[in-house]
């Protein structure tokens, strides 16, 4: 069955597309929660004269995306959670976890059902999440997961000296490959 999404579908389209799906997905759900309409000939016809608008706020969605990806990209946010012996965590970090500590930190909101964390994190230390922020555009953020019985000033600490060791084996790696170059 042919429909026109009224509104970006996750996997299917975005907002103007004309997309085939199964008829009873079609009206069970996208009909009656007025995400899409049928593709008959004068809604085609209207979609036709709302090319133009859909297009502007197709840019205004995509710009505003990129600006949350220069804010979040690369930053790394603090989650404190229940820690166990050995640096194991009581349950895990849950995505609702991840969109409040971007919040508190920069003010800004983030979907909780838009980040993506490929494995359960359970353990305390750094890890990577990706961020869909809108269709393609994508965010990664660093998050450092510290027991919240110590106190944050402790935890990041703890983690600036690992990061200090990881840019001095870089320089020196850059250092050997300059004095390489200079040799030859």
């Amino acid at each position: 069955m042919k429909v026109i999404l009224l509104e970006e579908l996750r996997g299917k389209g975005g907002e103007g597309d004309v997309v085939d799906v199964a008829r009873g997905f079609a009206n069970n759900y996208l009909l009656p929660q007025g995400i899409a309409v049928l593709a008959t000939k004068g809604n085609l016809k209207q979609l036709e004269q709302r090319r133009k608008n859909i297009a502007k706020r197709e840019e205004v969605r995509i710009a505003d995306a990129e600006k949350l990806k220069a804010v979040l990209e690369g930053d790394r946010f603090v989650i404190k959670a229940k820690v166990g012996e050995e640096g194991i965590l009581f349950g895990s970090v849950t995505p609702q976890m991840i969109v409040d500590a971007v919040k508190a930190e920069k003010e800004v909101e983030v979907d909780r059902r838009r980040i993506d964390v490929r494995q359960a994190i359970k353990t305390v230390g750094e890890h990577s999440v990706e961020v869909s922020l809108y269709r393609d555009i994508k965010a990664t953020v660093q998050l450092l997961v510290v027991d919240e019985a110590a106190p944050a000033e402790e935890a990041v600490e703890e983690a600036a000296p690992a990061e200090a060791e990881e840019a001095a084996v870089e320089e020196t790696a850059e250092e050997a490959a300059e004095e390489a170059a200079a040799e030859e």
